[in-house]
């Protein structure tokens, strides 16, 4: 039996990148799709996102939601232009048109309807804030005997955060700055969170290895387009900046459908809100439990996306 999943992005590069590999996994059955403009702007990543589902969807008929959340912090202008070029890239545009519909209602409330729609459980994979997760728990809190597992790529429990703004002490990672209330509405809840931090996605960063692998392998679409849209980001040369670029969200997508990519723990944590550490995720003896990915094998985690991208069309 396939599983139900419901996917919740903010159309980066490795958002855009997750969701098609999350299409041609072929035991999971996609309910829905929201968007966030966070770190992205909203009108290109759900544009990129209905011509992907267009071109690598199998004509699935599924129509993603936008987001109408806000952010606290929002990111970075400069992380945020990717998706325009993403979603300018000819081989999402061959067609000249997009066949996939937008849903009506706003990303919290499809994620509310498509839970309580499916007979059994939805696993949720959301590599964006949590803020549309929140929001749909405070209108039916009875969403929860919905929800099989959340897998968030979001938090650090190592203090060592990738947000440098100021007024905040270096421990946050972004899309938990970005809704801080929101991470801690969902840890305060009864969901089962696996949590993928900074600490296990620095053991995937992007090099230049990587590139040249699938810029070798361009005669399969899927890979030729993933070697397009991770040109438009900086690689790890030399040294890690605060705009390193690391396979973050790929990893959760890859985590949730192959166990077998990650070695894990069970901590307890919680999540603060108040600055100048709001957003933080720490542990603490008094915390809720969360299962925390802490070791990836890296050759794996590779080899999945060639696996998953070599199919043709």
């Amino acid at each position: 039996m396939k599983k139900n999943v419901y996917f919740s992005h903010d159309g980066g590069v490795d958002d855009l990148v997750s969701l098609l590999l999350l299409m041609q996994m072929e035991d999971i059955n996609l309910t829905g799709v929201g968007v966030m403009g966070a770190d992205s702007y909203l009108e290109p990543a759900l544009s990129a996102t209905r011509k992907l589902i267009d071109r690598f969807g199998h004509g699935l008929q599924i129509q993603p939601a936008a987001s109408d959340s806000r952010a606290v912090h929002p990111f970075p202008k400069e992380w945020r232009m990717d998706a325009f070029s993403f979603d300018a890239f000819p081989l999402l545009n061959e067609s000249g048109h997009i066949q996939t519909a937008v849903a009506d209602k706003a990303a919290h409330l499809d994620l509310i309807d498509k839970l309580q729609a499916q007979t059994g459980k939805t696993t949720l994979v959301m590599t964006g804030p949590l803020s549309d997760l929140a929001r749909a728990l405070k209108i039916d809190p009875t969403i929860t005997d919905k929800i099989d597992e959340l897998y968030w790529m979001g938090g650090t429990l190592d203090n060592k955060g990738n947000v440098a703004e100021p007024e905040q002490d270096g421990t946050i990672e972004w899309n938990a700055y970005w809704d801080p209330q929101a991470v801690k509405d969902v840890w305060d809840s009864s969901i089962k969170i696996h949590m993928v931090g900074l600490e296990s996605t620095r053991q995937v960063p992007l090099t230049r290895d990587i590139r040249r692998h699938w810029a070798s392998q361009r005669k399969y679409p899927i890979l030729d387009l993933i070697g397009q849209g991770y040109a438009l980001v900086p690689p790890l040369d030399h040294f890690e900046t605060n705009s390193t670029y690391f396979m973050w969200d790929v990893l959760t997508t890859l985590y949730s459908g192959y166990h077998d990519v990650a070695e894990t723990k069970e901590v307890l944590s919680d999540v603060s809100v108040s600055s100048p550490s709001d957003g933080r995720t720490f542990e603490t003896a008094d915390g809720r439990p969360i299962t925390l990915v802490t070791k990836v094998d890296h050759d794996r985690f590779f080899q999945l996306i060639d696996e998953l991208g070599k199919k043709i069309y």
